[in-house]
């Protein structure tokens, strides 16, 4: 199983009874469910129906789907002859000829040519065999642009799996480097309080008081078991088969969270720089997410 890509075209043909069904479906990504149809005029009564159809598949996105039909019969038109009007024309005709003399020898076909001979009536189509085409040249365009979504949904999963391995191995490097800091800042601290009270001896329970709290203000511990955490729950995201977007999404800014809180605590140039890696790595990872189902 895979996430989906929001993004993705899928098209479906059908032949039936001398019409030629055609469906386009064309996907993109938005933040909830935004169905657009465009349907020949007979079928505007399955529009829910095709609602509740594509829905059961696509969960969220900007979706249009355009149906055509063509070919024999494709306008589901009947034509039938105005029997009634067409004596009232024979009738007008033969007073026509009689009062002027005339002789009536109007064939069929020039009484054809008479208007409104004929109407073109809309023919009634069973429902359910509409029902039945309709439905099964949508769900094949549905079919294929699931494919679509399916493979550029697999290359998705690779590119944050990649980015979140670069995330996880830049969190490893502040993290190795926090004990020779907190050292580091231990003696500069007692350098200071040395050339600050000269020859005055320290008092060894005090400055291990100082550096006490030095090291509990720099502590990031729970910012990278926080991390690491976040990173576990983002894989297995990434392995499931629902629509799992909006999550990922919700965690990239806990990521942040947890970035900002770390790189304020520790306040080193070089850390900094590192925070800043992590900032510009959540970034892409989140441009990548607004495509994910």
């Amino acid at each position: 199983m895979s996430i989906k890509s929001m993004t993705g075209f899928g098209r479906g043909e059908l032949q039936f009874q001398g019409r030629t069904w055609v469906a386009e479906l064309r996907c993109v990504n938005n933040r909830y469910f935004d169905l657009k149809t465009r349907l020949p005029k007979n079928c505007a009564i399955f529009e829910e129906p095709l609602r509740k159809l594509l829905a059961s598949r696509l969960q969220r996105g900007r979706i249009d789907l355009a149906v055509t039909v063509c070919g024999e019969n494709s306008e589901f038109r009947q034509v039938k002859i105005n029997l009634e009007l067409a004596r009232s024309y024979r009738l007008a005709l033969s007073e026509m000829c009689s009062a002027l003399d005339l002789e009536d020898r109007l064939t069929a076909a020039q009484f054809a040519a008479l208007p409104d001979i004929f109407i073109r009536e809309q023919e009634s189509d069973d429902p359910e065999v509409v029902w039945r085409q309709l439905e099964a040249v949508v769900g094949e365009a549905l079919g294929h642009c699931d494919e679509m979504r399916l493979q550029e949904g697999r290359l998705l999963r690779e590119d944050l799996q990649a980015r979140l391995g670069q995330f996880g191995s830049t969190v490893t490097t502040i993290e190795a480097a926090i004990p020779e800091l907190l050292q580091q800042r231990q003696r500069t601290l007692q350098e200071r309080l040395e050339k600050l009270l000269d020859q005055v001896q320290l008092d060894p329970g005090r400055l291990a008081q100082e550096v006490a709290i030095l090291a509990d203000k720099t502590d990031v511990t729970e910012e990278i078991v926080r991390l690491r955490c976040h990173m576990k729950q983002f894989l297995a995201f990434l392995e499931e088969s629902a629509a799992v977007g909006r999550k990922l999404d919700f965690l990239v800014q806990e990521f942040l969270r947890e970035v900002n809180t770390l790189a304020s605590k520790i306040n080193d140039a070089g850390i900094a720089h590192l925070t800043v890696e992590l900032k510009a790595e959540l970034e892409k990872m989140r441009e990548q997410i607004q495509n994910i189902e």
